[in-house]
């Protein structure tokens, strides 16, 4: 009788394969869609700029969408890190939706924000319904939502490697179980197939020249490497001031986005261009050939962070990577180091010290530009890494390893000092 029940009962191994199929293939697909729609947005966009005087309509929209039916998922991508650390509640199918609009919303009247959020938030929110099918307890929820997080960044961006390693490491790798590890790289590759099955198309950057490695370029690394940690850390500063600033002046929190969409689309007509709202990819393939001017990313660290804190969707990682290259294309006049290596060191590194995640930052670099240039971008996310402070733009990260001791040590002297 035993006999015959083993055999009826699927091996955990099956299951979870089972799993990760399903997520890797509702999420991938999910990015798919988003990715075309957030291209139709952008195309309607550029095509009628008189459109962005429409990004308070729809800033009221998305304000008054969360508030009346997304009061549990506001949080975003925080939620997903909360509920990782300390298993609550099912994260609601609605955050996919939700996020989903939102963003393309965002992107369509004129807002500057990115896509990863959107991506990974509609990948957790999707895994997470498989812990009730499942039946599953709350150590295995753990590794539902690293799948969610590891399949939907892996398919918007195109870097499975990266994806996995990134879901891995934004919850902390000591913690994670060796089943967590393999399924995380299994589900983030099913997810970037099923974009590659819809043919949906990722952007692509090159480095055609990498330096040989000698004691003057490693000494400019290092300097630049630092300016990108220093940009990643006035990212999320900024993000996180507009945010309580906003929730501090403004009480019905609908209005937030109105008037941030207000206060954009003023800003964007006196300005004169539209290259700091948006994605920026244009601005970021440019910045791989052509020097930017000195404020480029100084002006989409701000648009990016005010409109995301007037409480506008999307994700920081494409801002993140607007703000390293246009800073790395800008440092080129001065630096004696390739534009292309500059940018994409900068693109990566930034990225990098605003996440807390140097390892995955560092194989996105190897990813989007080729092993060759890989020690330079590796020293320069670590380094970047170390020098963004203690604050990313995930404020529910634990932030733990290397840099928490670091800054465990600076504080400890400051007090002791004082």
């Amino acid at each position: 009788m035993n006999l015959e029940k083993t055999k009826k009962t699927p091996s955990p191994q099956f299951k979870w394969f089972f799993i990760s199929i399903l997520i890797g293939v509702f999420s991938g697909s999910a990015s798919a869609f988003f990715l075309v729609a957030l291209e139709w947005a952008t195309q309607i966009r550029e095509k009628n700029n008189w459109i962005i005087w429409l990004l308070p309509i729809g800033g009221l929209l998305i304000g008054l969408g969360y508030h009346y039916w997304g009061k549990s998922v506001v949080k975003g991508n925080n939620l997903l890190l909360e509920e990782y650390e300390n298993p609550q509640k099912i994260i609601p199918i609605k955050m996919a939706p939700l996020i989903l609009f939102g963003t393309l919303i965002t992107h369509l009247f004129g807002g500057s924000a990115g896509r990863e959020g959107t991506a990974v938030q509609m990948g957790g929110a999707i895994a997470d319904q498989f812990t009730k099918l499942f039946q599953l307890d709350a150590s295995e929820r753990k590794t539902i939502l690293i799948l969610g997080i590891s399949a939907g960044f892996a398919s918007v961006f195109g870097t499975p490697l990266t994806g996995a390693l990134f879901a891995l490491e934004v919850v902390y790798f000591s913690k994670i179980n060796f089943k967590s590890i393999l399924l995380s790289f299994f589900v983030a590759y099913i997810a970037f197939f099923t974009v590659e099955l819809w043919h949906v198309k990722h952007t692509h950057y090159n480095i055609l020249f990498v330096p040989e490695i000698s004691f003057m370029t490693l000494f400019w690394v290092i300097i630049v490497s630092v300016l990108f940690g220093l940009a990643a850390m006035l990212f999320s500063r900024s993000t996180h001031f507009w945010d309580h600033l906003f929730s501090k002046t403004i009480a019905f929190s609908p209005l937030r986005p109105f008037v941030g969409g207000c206060i954009i689309a003023l800003a964007v007509y006196f300005i004169g261009t539209t290259k700091y709202i948006g994605l920026g990819i244009p601005m970021i393939v440019d910045a791989f050939s052509n020097p930017n001017t000195s404020y480029d990313f100084l002006l989409k660290i701000l648009f990016t962070g005010f409109t995301l804190g007037a409480g506008f969707k999307g994700g920081e990682v494409t801002p993140l990577f607007f703000v390293g290259a246009t800073l790395g294309s800008t440092l080129s006049l001065i630096v004696p180091l390739p534009i292309a290596l500059l940018a994409g060191m900068g693109l990566v590194a930034v990225f990098s010290g605003a996440t807390h995640t140097p390892i995955a930052c560092t194989v996105m670099g190897m990813e989007l530009f080729g092993i060759e240039s890989g020690i330079f971008i590796g020293l320069a996310c670590s380094i970047a890494y170390l020098s963004s402070g203690s604050v990313g733009i995930y404020n529910a990260q634990i932030v733990k390893g290397a840099k928490y001791h670091l800054y465990q040590k600076l504080k400890r002297k400051n007090t002791d000092f004082l």
